[in-house]
């Protein structure tokens, strides 16, 4: 049955390129609309037909003229592994005169500061560190980085040599203005922001903004592409009408015969109570029929988070499974060996792709960005991407019997 299943997914997805006439580099999407993801090494999870991380940032960085603006979570770099070509070419990109600005949040700088250190010392390379909690309560958790106004890269993937080689990650590379404006607002209230720090200047320099939205890309054969920039939090964001919860809410809300989703964490569970809203649109969605599925690492098996996994597992028409990649041959890796990807596919039509995991803060008091898109294409290359590890061999249901044990995350 699952094979037949691969089988079929196969055939959609190729059916899909033939009629595009698309050549092997191009089989991540269109060429201004690219998936683009990382591998664990020593795991089956590569996906021949979309590129990988390093060889797309490489690309990108390269082709920077004028600017370069970064926002990321944090910065984590070793000698001789994936991430230091990375920074080479950030380095090299200000020596031929780019201007390039990179943001960071403070909570991670005060554990991860050798790299931001040494880019501030290099050409043409400005570099400021946001305190997200005093500004919004949460954290900078955003992973995006846009050259030359024109071309975006946001996914799961942070800046850290592990995401490269040890982590499962996904993102896209997006080739197209509106959507570089978009985003580019969103730094450029974070770079004024992180001058100072001081939550009293954000009526100065938070502008409202309205987009028309979504965006249409024209793609190879017509095949018709829209989708719509989001983010968070809501209250720190120009365009309030594209604060992603609500939006992807709509998603599931469409969704009429199967949701497939994948995240780091999935936790409803908040302070003073229960954070509704995400956890109550899956099980809507699987009253009226829709086939659920979800894989979450197994960073979840902590409580209180595995509790509500279970409680999901048991309801008609929804199914969850953990994630546990095998540890690296090499020895243990801290804070990897996970699946970190964030994305949602609805009915193989449309998708979410984003920097989001399930949690309440990471939607109201955080910064993540994201795209919501409608195109047959992207949406069945991620149901195939998800697919692939649904059938393989390091996920498996969650048993609401079973009392798990935490994995070992860190040192």
């Amino acid at each position: 049955m699952i094979l037949r299943k691969r089988f079929w997914l196969y055939l959609v997805v190729l059916s899909f390129l033939v009629s595009s006439g698309y050549c092997q580099s191009q089989l991540g999407g269109y060429p201004d609309f690219e998936l683009v993801e990382s591998i664990p090494v020593e795991t089956m999870l590569d996906n021949p037909n979309i590129r990988n991380t390093p060889e797309v940032w490489l690309e990108m960085i390269k082709q920077a003229n004028k600017s370069l603006d970064i926002e990321q979570f944090y910065i984590c770099n070793v000698p001789n592994e994936p991430l230091e070509p990375i920074i080479q070419a950030i380095i090299d990109a200000g020596n031929r005169g780019v201007k390039i600005r990179v943001i960071s949040e403070a909570n991670f700088y005060k554990t991860y500061p050798e790299t931001l250190d040494r880019l501030k010392k290099e050409k043409n390379i400005s570099v400021r560190i946001i305190s997200f909690g005093k500004l919004a309560g949460g954290i900078m958790h955003a992973k995006y980085f846009i050259v030359d106004n024109q071309q975006v890269f946001l996914g799961s993937q942070n800046f850290d040599w592990r995401a490269l080689k040890h982590i499962h990650e996904l993102g896209v590379r997006i080739n197209n203005t509106e959507c570089a404006k978009i985003f580019g607002e969103v730094f450029e209230l974070d770079w004024n922001l992180a001058e100072k720090n001081d939550p009293g200047l954000i009526k100065n320099y938070l502008t409202k903004k309205q987009h028309p939205v979504p965006i249409k890309l024209i793609t190879p054969k017509d095949q018709p592409l829209s989708f719509i920039p989001v983010y968070s939090p809501t209250g720190l964001i120009p365009d309030e009408s594209l604060w992603d919860e609500p939006k992807i809410i709509e998603l599931i809300d469409s969704a009429k015969q199967e949701i497939v989703l994948q995240v780091l964490t999935y936790n409803p569970k908040i302070k003073n109570g229960y954070y509704a809203e995400l956890d109550n649109a899956l099980r809507r969605a699987a009253s009226r029929g829709v086939k659920v599925k979800l894989i979450i690492s197994d960073w979840s098996k902590r409580k209180p988070a595995i509790d509500y996994l279970k409680k999901l597992a048991v309801i008609p028409n929804i199914e969850v499974k953990l994630s546990t990649i095998p540890p690296w041959s090499g020895g243990h890796v801290s804070y990897a060996r996970v699946e970190h990807c964030k994305y949602l596919v609805a009915d193989s039509q449309k998708c979410w792709v984003g920097t989001s995991n399930w949690e309440k803060g990471y939607f109201h008091d955080s910064r993540n960005l994201g795209v919501i898109v409608e195109n047959g294409l992207i949406s069945t290359l991620l149901s195939q991407i998800f697919m692939k590890d649904w059938d393989g061999p390091y996920t498996y249901y969650v048993k609401p019997e079973v009392e798990y044990e935490p994995p070992k995350i860190g040192e």
